[in-house]
């Protein structure tokens, strides 16, 4: 790889880092996105071709091997996880989630199958009353308070996204069977043997390389608009998103509080950098690190293949989900249209593509406007792909 540096006109922000021969453009994206920003991204972009680093940039109040809060990007780890225990044989896809957490069955919810929890399809998107910061870092307790939950719609009969609760939900089916969290798992089976950056559980020796994530700085017009689109406090989307909850939540301290960091809920508590989560997915579909790939061919195509789409229920908006993973092209058309991986809220996005071999990541400190993948992200994901397949 070919070592460069670029000084941005606009904040005067370096880029450090480096890409191999055919990905220069790559980086010359990444010092314009940079440059217009007014303020400090730190941003990563991490790449791998077939197991390669390919792109390793990053610019601003991080370094490197800098780690911060990931948010739904964690998912991807937590239903890799219940992709191997599918591919294993441990779990069955249409089998009742009851089957494995009898308790579930309450409130009419007893035949929903483990497919459809996947695909967003439970209905349970939250508590009627929300839930502390305590509680919701313990997948456990999310877990135990969701069995008896009234679902907020026909359990099976469409799909919303369960922002904070989805990797309780499908954890405690991990749990049932294996008698291990997603989280133990995910360490013995992924992140150790791969030596990835990317933690779900964040341990005390690592915790001086963590940067806070940073709040939005939206513009006037843009907090405007974030005011008009808010939903009330009883809406499904707050539910969801437990803003329902009495102190207000807010997500960005949670991620970024010690609790969060230690117990690592498997929806939302992951840490890691941009090569971290990118060699998750480097490893998922190819050889990492002197090891094979954690997934079969038609295991991905499993996982990747959309099962939800239409009208998300949670947020009122057209809504795609594969099975615990997006479906990436849908939001990045640019892509292959079989790329599967995940978001964050602040603005991070990871995900791995069998055919071309690549795996992306990208992470940001401050959280971008106006939350899920940052829109940097298609100029970025395209750059990539496009070199990728050169």
């Amino acid at each position: 790889m070919s070592t460069n540096n670029a000084n941005t006109a606009a904040n005067a922000t370096t880029v450090h880092g480096s890409v191999a021969q055919g990905y220069e453009g790559v980086r010359e994206e990444f010092a314009a996105f940079v440059a217009g920003e007014e303020n400090d991204p730190g941003a990563q972009l991490a790449a791998y071709k077939d197991g390669r680093l390919v792109v390793d940039l990053w610019a601003g109040d991080v370094s490197g091997d800098s780690l911060t809060g990931v948010f739904s990007t964690t998912k991807g780890a937590a239903h890799l996880v219940v992709a191997l225990l599918v591919q294993d044989g441990t779990l069955e896809l249409d089998r009742k989630v009851a089957d494995y957490w009898p308790e579930f069955a309450a409130e009419g919810k007893g035949a929903l199958t483990l497919r459809e929890l996947l695909a967003h399809r439970s209905g349970v998107i939250g508590a009627d009353d929300g839930f502390t910061p305590e509680e919701l870092a313990d997948d456990r307790v999310i877990a135990e308070r969701l069995a008896g939950q009234r679902p907020f719609w026909q359990p099976g009969v469409g799909h919303g996204y369960h922002a904070l609760v989805i990797g309780a939900l499908t954890g405690e089916v991990v749990r049932r069977v294996t008698g291990r969290s997603i989280q133990e798992i995910y360490e013995e089976r992924v992140r150790a043997p791969y030596d990835l950056d990317f933690f779900l559980g964040l341990p005390e020796s690592e915790r001086a390389r963590y940067r806070d994530v940073l709040p939005m700085l939206p513009t006037p017009e843009q907090r405007a608009e974030l005011t008009a689109n808010a939903s009330g406090r009883y809406s499904r989307r707050s539910i969801a998103f437990n803003t329902s909850a009495d102190p207000s939540f807010d997500l960005t301290a949670f991620v970024n509080s010690d609790v969060s960091l230690a117990k690592s809920p498997a929806s939302v508590g992951g840490a890691g950098n941009a090569r971290g989560i990118a060699g998750m997915y480097a490893a998922t579909i190819g050889g990492f690190n002197g090891r094979g790939p954690l997934l079969k061919p038609d295991t991905v195509a499993e996982f990747s293949r959309i099962h939800s789409t239409g009208t998300d229920l949670v947020v009122n908006a057209p809504g795609t989900f594969a099975l615990g993973f997006e479906a990436v092209s849908v939001a990045f058309p640019a892509l292959d249209a079989n790329a599967f991986g995940h978001s964050g809220a602040a603005g991070s996005l990871a995900f791995g593509d069998v055919r071309s071999g690549l795996a992306y990541g990208y992470t940001r400190r401050r959280y971008a406007y106006p939350g899920g993948a940052a829109p940097e992200n298609a100029r970025l994901s395209k750059a990539v792909y496009e070199a990728a397949i050169a």
